[in-house]
C-alpha cells in the first residue's frame, strides 16, 4: 500500500495543494480526474518528488518500507529512494532526443540503478516488445510517431521496476488516432497487477480500467470511489459539474 498523507504543496502566495489524503493498494488503477488548475498534475509530481511538498507524508508500506515526511526536509538519499519506487509517464515523453529508443530505455536502470549494460539492454529490448515497439530500438524518438514516442516512455518508466507507475495525461498531447495504442499498454499493465496512479480525461479509460476514481478540485480531493458509482450518482456539486463538462466535449 501507499499510504499519502496531507501533501501540502504552494507556488509562492499561491496554495496548490490543500491537504491531500490518500491509499492506494498494491494492484489498483487509481484514476485522477478534475478541471484544470485544480491541482492533480502537481499533487502526480509530488509522489515522485519532481515537485517537493511544504508538508505531507509518502509512506511505501511493504518488504522493503519507505517513508518521507516533506515537514523534515528528507535527505537527497530518501528523495533517490522514492524515485526508484515511483515511475513517471509525462505528457509531453521528455525522451532524450539524442538517444535511441533502448537507450532511453535503458538510461535508468545503468546511470540511476549501476545495472550492466547488458543486463539493462537485455530487458529495455524485453520492455521495448512488451509495448509493440521491439522492431524501434534503434530509432531515435524524432523518427517515432507520438504514440510511439509514448510507449517508450512507458518502457523507460517501467525499466527502474517501480512500485507505482505514475501517468500524468498521457495521451493529451497525442492526436487522436494515436491514443488508443497508449491506453491499450496501459490496459495490458493494469491487468498484469501495475499499481497506477493516472491524471486523465479519458473517461472510457477510467470506466473500463479504474478501481478508484479521484475528483479533485481546488487543491482538494472532493469525491471519490468506485467508477461505477461516481459516475453514475456523483455526490458533490463540484463533481456533477465537471462531469456535465467533460461529457458536453
Amino acid at each position: 500500500m501507499v499510504k499519502i498523507r496531507n501533501i501540502r504543496k504552494t507556488f509562492g502566495d499561491n496554495t496548490i495543494l490543500r491537504g491531500i489524503d490518500l491509499d492506494i493498494e498494491k494492484g489498483q488503477v487509481v484514476v485522477i480526474l478534475g478541471p484544470s488548475g485544480s491541482g492533480k498534475t502537481t499533487f502526480l509530481r509530488c509522489l515522485n518528488a519532481l515537485e517537493t511538498p511544504e508538508a505531507g507524508q509518502i509512506e511505501f508500506d511493504n518488504a522493503a518500507p519507505l517513508k518521507i515526511d516533506f515537514a523534515n526536509n528528507p535527505s537527497k538519499a530518501d528523495i533517490l529512494a522514492l524515485r526508484r519506487k515511483s515511475g513517471m509517464v509525462f505528457q509531453q515523453y521528455n525522451l532524450f532526443p539524442h538517444k535511441t529508443a533502448l537507450e532511453n530505455v535503458m538510461e535508468g536502470p545503468v546511470a540511476v540503478q549501476k545495472k550492466a549494460k547488458e543486463t539493462a539492454r537485455s530487458e529495455a529490448l524485453r520492455l521495448l516488445e512488451k509495448v509493440g515497439l521491439g522492431d524501434k530500438a534503434g530509432l531515435y524518438p524524432y523518427q517515432l510517431s507520438g504514440g510511439q514516442q509514448q510507449r517508450v516512455g512507458i518502457a523507460r518508466a517501467l525499466a527502474i521496476q517501480p512500485e507505482l507507475m505514475l501517468f500524468d495525461e498521457p495521451t493529451s498531447a497525442l492526436d487522436p488516432e494515436l491514443v488508443q495504442d497508449v491506453l491499450n499498454t496501459m490496459k495490458e499493465l493494469a491487468q498484469e497487477g501495475w499499481t497506477m496512479a493516472v491524471v486523465t480525461h479519458e473517461i472510457k479509460f477510467a470506466m473500463e480500467v479504474a478501481d478508484v476514481v479521484v475528483v479533485m478540485d481546488g487543491g482538494v480531493i472532493v469525491e471519490q470511489g468506485a467508477p461505477e458509482t461516481l459516475f453514475a450518482n456523483p455526490q458533490h456539486e463540484r463533481t456533477k459539474r465537471f462531469l456535465k463538462q467533460i461529457r458536453a466535449k
